[in-house]
Order: structure tokens, then C-alpha cells, then sequence
């Protein structure tokens, strides 16, 4: 069966048109810096890339393009949407209802919708991409993988947050957990290389949107995003942690509303609220050229990570690994070095040679003798997706 997979992100969108069980991947593709005026469209197919520039002011006329490229005549891929047997959705957002791969119904789509509020730079673009795909691919069935799902297995201590429980039980209120999928499939990824079953595990997810988890033999006990994918580390427009004071602040210093206030965080902090720049090669290169801010902006972003490290090992009570991944984690050498200098003390010694190499597959990029493993794993949400779509099908 041929399964397409459409993962939105908050400023991208990645699809992969994949043959199941036989895992090929018929082509793969990539939107970005959506909302732009120089996003960018790319897909790789049968060895042949191709890129180009244009304008992608929002994730429904992204998905249009995507449609259009695959049935596309001279692409060869698919000759109607009939082809399309199953579409799996990434879907950042489920609560505390959605904890496997779920057929989408009008229900389902309207819980989705509903948890927005949650998710908001997530949880719309990912129900655009559920409409578009069922009026586009209307004879494929369409499945919701949910990033919150890897993160049912967090203890109660970890979920739990200390304000009254009658509120927190009533309105569902506690750490969710988000880019599962990804952390799902690397983590899994780190114990084949390792040839372990048993491992303590620090998987750190760096894109626009960032996130840092411990896994412990397989499973997700501690993670950095909570309520809303908006807290823990530096990310793209994303604040990360802050000191909830900040908030009531600007509503009552600053005159601004809660909505504003929440826009504020979301779409005009992190990296964009530190530099102007959202994008970390565009900071990379103008801290290069000696920026004193997005020379900052590194090092806060670094530092953040390495505070989630130490109290994660004290959490996992040792550590065999910490993985790279995602766009950031996987190609910005910068920052990996920024983020494991001086954590000698926990056995973590990069090797910045091997650092500094570009090379594709998972790599160990610590010094040969170090019992801590430094990894860079390229993530492939894609794949796990379908892997999930495919073990609920009848084929």
C-alpha cells in the first residue's frame, strides 16, 4: 500500500510518499520559512533533487502544491489520488484521549481542532492538512499520529504541576509532551547503534520548535515541553521557560491582553525576540561576522540545553547517550559544540573533529573513549508515521 505522509510544522511542512511494508520511499519533500517571501520547495525523487524559491504565504496553499507535484503527470508517482491508500497526519496535539494512531472521523477532527488553544502554531496547521488531504485524497484513509502519544508513559510526579488539583483534574490540565515521534524514533534508533534493550538516554529535538526528553529503557520519563509546546528550551519564536510573573507583568504594567501577551511568546520570542532572526543559519552568519546579539542568542540557547542535561542524568540516574536531532540538532556544528562544552564532568567529550565533519547516517561524534556516546541520529518522523499507520491497516 502507498502511504503519504504530510508532518506540518509550525513553519514547514516535510511529506514522504512511502510503500508499505517494503519502507521505500517513492519521494520525500520539504516547504519551508512558510509565511516568507522566499520559502522554499524541495523533494527528492529517485535520486534526483530538486529546489526552488516561491512564495508560501500559508500551510493550505502549501499542501495544494504538494498535491499538485504528485500527480503531476511527469513525476510518474501516482496516476489518481486513487494510488493513495492511507494518509498519515503528524498531529501535535491529542490530550489525554489520543494515545495511539487514530482514523480520522469528523469527531476526531473536531477534537483536534479543539485543542488548538494547546497548540496553536501547531494544532490548525495540522487540521489544514487533514482537510485539504481528505477533499485531495478523498478515497485514502486518513490517520492521526499524535507527538503527545510517546509521552503517556511519563510518571505522575512528572506530570503533575503544583497548583490546586481540583483545577488541574477538572480541566485535564498537565505535561503532555510533544515531538514524540521524533524522540520516539531516534531514541529506538540510539539503542540498535548502542546494542542495548536497556539504556539512559538523552534525546534533544533542535528545529524551530526544540525540545530535550529522558528516556529510560524505551520509555519517556521526563521532557521539556509540558501543557503547550511552548516552555523549556530557547526555540525558533518560542520564549521556553520563563517566570510566569512575566506574564501578569505585561497584562498589568504593560496594558497588553492575554491574547497579545500569548502572541508575544509564542510568535515573537526565543531566538526572533533576541536577535530578529528566527532562522539559526541566518544568526550563525551574523554571529560570525561578530553580532553581539546573536552571539548571545547562542549561548543562551546553549546554555538552556546544558541545565535540561545535568538534571536529566540526575533523573535518569546515569546516562549511556545524548542525541542530536532534527534540522538544528543534525547540521548546526556551532551549537553542538556550544551545548557539550564543559560537560566533561559528565563524561559527555566531543570529539570536534568529528563535530565539524558533515556526513549523512547515525554517527558518534564524542572522543573514542568517552563511555557517554555523543550521537547525531537523523530523525525521520516520516517513516515512524507510516510505521504506525501500517500496524493499524487491514493490509
Amino acid at each position: 500500500m502507498n502511504i503519504l505522509i504530510i508532518n506540518s510544522g509550525s513553519s514547514s511542512i516535510k511529506f514522504q510518499l512511502i510503500h508499505m511494508p517494503s519502507e521505500k520511499v517513492l519521494c520525500k519533500g520539504l516547504l519551508e520559512r512558510i509565511g516568507l517571501e522566499d520559502s522554499i520547495f524541495s523533494y527528492t525523487k529517485n535520486a534526483y533533487s530538486h529546489k526552488e524559491i516561491t512564495q508560501i504565504p500559508n500551510h493550505g496553499i502549501g499542501l495544494d502544491k504538494i498535491a499538485q507535484f504528485l500527480l503531476d503527470p511527469s513525476q510518474e508517482l501516482i496516476s489518481s489520488v486513487s494510488d493513495i491508500n492511507m494518509v498519515g497526519h503528524r498531529v501535535v496535539h491529542g490530550g489525554s484521549k489520543f494515545n495511539a494512531p487514530t482514523e480520522v472521523t469528523p469527531n476526531v477532527l473536531q477534537e483536534i481542532e479543539n485543542l488548538s488553544f494547546l497548540a496553536p502554531l501547531h494544532n490548525p496547521a495540522n487540521a489544514e492538512g487533514i482537510k485539504v488531504a481528505m477533499k485531495v485524497f478523498n478515497k485514502a484513509i486518513q490517520i492521526a499520529v499524535f507527538d503527545t502519544a510517546f509521552h503517556q508513559t511519563l510518571p505522575e510526579k512528572a506530570y503533575t504541576y503544583a497548583i490546586p488539583k481540583e483545577i488541574t483534574k477538572k480541566h485535564k490540565i498537565r505535561a503532555y509532551g510533544f515531538h514524540g515521534t521524533s524522540h520516539k524514533y531516534v531514541s529506538e534508533k540510539a539503542n540498535s547503534y548502542l546494542n542495548k534493550k536497556k539504556s539512559n538516554l538523552i534525546t534533544i529535538h533542535l528545529g524551530n520548535g526544540c525540545s530535550i526528553t529522558a528516556v529510560k529503557n524505551g520509555k519517556s520519563i521526563e521532557h521539556s515541553l509540558g501543557f503547550s509546546p511552548t516552555n523549556g528550551l530557547v526555540m525558533g519564536t518560542r520564549c521556553g521557560d520563563i517566570d510566569q510573573s512575566i506574564v501578569f507583568f505585561m497584562i498589568e504594567n504593560l496594558n497588553l491582553t492575554a491574547q497579545e501577551v500569548s502572541t508575544i511568546l509564542q510568535k515573537e520570542s526565543g531566538l526572533m525576540g533576541l536577535t530578529g532572526y528566527s532562522d539559526l543559519r541566518e544568526i550563525e552568519e551574523k554571529a560570525n561576522a561578530g553580532n553581539k546579539d546573536c552571539i548571545l542568542a547562542l549561548q543562551i540557547a546553549a546554555y538552556r540545553v546544558q541545565k535540561y542535561i545535568g538534571s536529566y542524568i540526575a533523573v535518569l540516574s546515569g546516562l549511556d547517550a545524548i542525541v542530536f536531532t532534527a534540522g538544528i540538532g543534525e547540521n548546526s556544528n556551532t551549537l553542538r559544540k556550544l551545548i557539550c562544552d564543559d560537560l566533561e564532568c559528565f563524561n559527555i567529550k566531543l570529539d570536534n573533529e568529528k563535530n565539524n565533519l558533515k556526513k549523512d547516517g547515525i554517527r558518534n561524534i564524542g572522543v573514542e573513549d568517552s563511555s557517554t556516546k555523543i550521537l547525531i541520529i537523523p530523525t525521520n518522523e516520516e517513516l515512524e508515521i507510516a510505521r504506525q499507520c501500517y500496524s493499524i491497516s487491514e493490509y
